[in-house]
This record gives C-alpha cells, structure tokens and sequence, in this order.
C-alpha cells in the first residue's frame, strides 16, 4: 500500500524502479491481495522467505542491490523487512532512503521502535511524514538529510477510499450498515501473546455492538493454540484485500487496532480510533481526539468505544496526498 502512489510517481518522473520483495508477509491474504488489487507490477525479486529473520532477508536484499547497482535503496515503515534493507545498503554503500523517517512512540518494548531508531540512524535521506518528526531526528542528532513531505499513506487513501466504496461490496455481503458496526484487527506480536489477547478477546466480546474481526494468520494460529473462542457479537471473518477493507473499514462506526497504519487511515476515513496499544508513534491523532489509547484493559476499551467520536475539528494530518511526488522529486535532484 506504502509503495503503490510511490511507483507511480517514480515512474512519472523517468526513475527506474526493481522491487524486492522479502517474503516477511507472506501469507497470500496479506501480500498477493495487494499487488492484484493496487495493480502493481510483479516484484523484480521474490525472495519467498517466509521469515521475519533479518539475516536472511539482508543477504537476499544486498544480492539483489548487487545485481542491480542502484543509486538509492528505499524502504518504508518500520518492519523487520525494512531493518534488513536498511542494512543491506549500509553493507553495499549505497545510499538508503527512508520512507517513515522519525516516528517514535517511546516503547522500546516494541521491535518496530527498535527497527525505526536504527533505519534512520543510518539513512542518507530521511523523508518525514512532518516537522514534528523532523524535529525528533534534528534532537537525535541523526546525520541523514530530512526532507518533510507527508505520508505516502495519505496518497493512498485519498485515491483509494473513494475507489474502495463505490468497487466494493463487502458491506452488502456481510449485511451491514454503514455507522452499524465496529471493525476490529489484532496482530502486533505483543498482542498475540495469551494473557493480552485473552483480554482483548474478552473486551471485545463485552461490546454491545457487532465487531468485524478480519483475524491475522498470526493471531487465529494464538487463538487456536489457546482455545480462545470468540463471543457471538464478533464476526470472525478471513482477512480481506485492500478494497474491501478500505471499504469496511471507511464505514465503521470506530475502529479498534494496533495498526500504526489503520490509526492514519481512521483519521482521514473521518472514522474514530482505539488503539489496543499503551503507546503511538501516531501521536497527533490522539492529541486531537480522534484516537484514544487503551492498551489490553477490557475496562477502558469498552469506555472508549462507547464515548468514541471524531472531533468537531479535524485538521490536516500527515500530508495533503503529494507525498509520493515529493519523494521522487527527490530522489531525482540526488540521483547522479
């Protein structure tokens, strides 16, 4: 989804673009969907991983920038992926690029902060989602180039959610309403560990609206391990490609993750968020209203959601959706 308005602009402006694609996501639910239905050209190189172990990862990521010779490697967010590409170039000497530079939520708990410290400590241009990141790494001392240009994500959602709604008859197939109903997903690993899990599963079953719950192979392989049912309210749906969830999603009354990415979402959907998390690297949605966290406690999710609302005022978060032009402005002006 990062990468789709980013390929695009690349594109446009005549930059060469060889996808790696490390196999970290690999169930076909969560990855194939989204090159099928964003229409995004085959990876250049499939590494078929299935793995979320660096090692392997970075020696496939620096064969490929072997082969290939690039003038940047670009990586996004804050996955394990991400750190093996990051390290990958530092191992060849290419420059890297990050997409998703300077977001902290100050959980080192989480391998994605862990995963962000490191990428941008060792990037050579650092794109920003805004100046308050920015302003992180000028604190960090980090050495790399900031450049502010918005959230790719903002891109995204702002060309495909209207697309989602009117392609998409998911809401129809799971005889919904729109406002009707809450959608939640869980798949951080610190979620799918037995005693946080079981207490989500027990706040969302004390909801008295129904919940969608598109269930993440890694979290219906803990509930299965744990015996875990889930209550009559909570709709256990497979997981769904990029339409149909935009769709979902846009039209739910509030949304519950530990998504840092569907936290964004919700805020442009105009669709109020909790996140089941203690922490945020997307801070300024909760500062305006919009999202309240809650971390496991069964307590405190039912109160939120029962009070969620959008705020009166909703101003302009991340980006105006040119962030993908930006960056490939960019990397143009860098370029040799």
């Amino acid at each position: 989804m990062k990468s789709a308005p980013l390929s695009v602009a690349l594109r446009d402006a005549g930059i060469d673009e060889a996808v790696v694609h490390t196999g970290q996501h690999y169930d076909p639910e969560l990855s194939q969907v989204f090159f099928d239905e964003l229409e995004l050209p085959r990876p250049d190189y499939t590494l078929d991983l299935h793995t979320a172990d660096v090692a392997p990862m970075r020696a496939g990521i620096r064969r490929a920038i072997g082969e290939r010779e690039p003038d940047f490697v670009l990586v996004y967010g804050d996955t394990n992926s991400t750190l093996a590409g990051a390290l990958a170039a530092n191992d060849t000497g290419v420059p890297q690029a990050h997409v998703e530079a300077g977001l902290r939520s100050g959980d080192l708990s989480m391998p994605e902060e862990r995963n962000r410290i490191e990428v941008d400590r060792v990037a050579a241009v650092l794109f920003c989602p805004d100046e308050r990141s920015a302003e992180t790494l000028a604190a960090e001392r980090v050495p790399g180039r900031r450049e502010v240009v918005g959230d790719v994500m903002a891109d995204a959602t702002m060309q495909l959610a209207p697309v989602a709604r009117e392609r998409s008859d998911v809401l129809a197939r799971l005889d919904l309403e729109p406002g009707g109903y809450l959608v939640a997903t869980v798949h951080r690993e610190a979620n799918t560990e037995p005693p946080r899990l079981r207490r989500i599963v027990e706040a969302l079953g004390s909801l008295e609206e129904e919940v969608v719950f598109p269930v993440h192979p890694r979290t219906r392989a803990a509930l299965e391990r744990d015996g875990r049912a889930l209550s009559g309210n909570v709709r256990d749906v497979p997981p769904l490609g990029y339409l149909d969830f935009a769709a979902l999603a846009s039209q739910a009354r509030v949304v519950l993750t530990d998504s840092g990415g569907l936290q964004k979402e919700a805020y442009w959907y105009g669709v109020p968020c909790v996140t089941l998390r203690p922490s945020t690297e997307w801070t300024a949605t909760v500062e305006v209203g919009a999202n309240v966290l809650t971390a496991d406690d069964p307590e405190r999710i039912a109160a939120a959601v029962q009070a969620a609302a959008m705020p009166a005022e909703r101003p302009q978060l991340y980006g105006d959706g040119h962030a993908s032009e930006r960056i490939a402005g960019t990397l143009v002006t860098l370029s040799p």
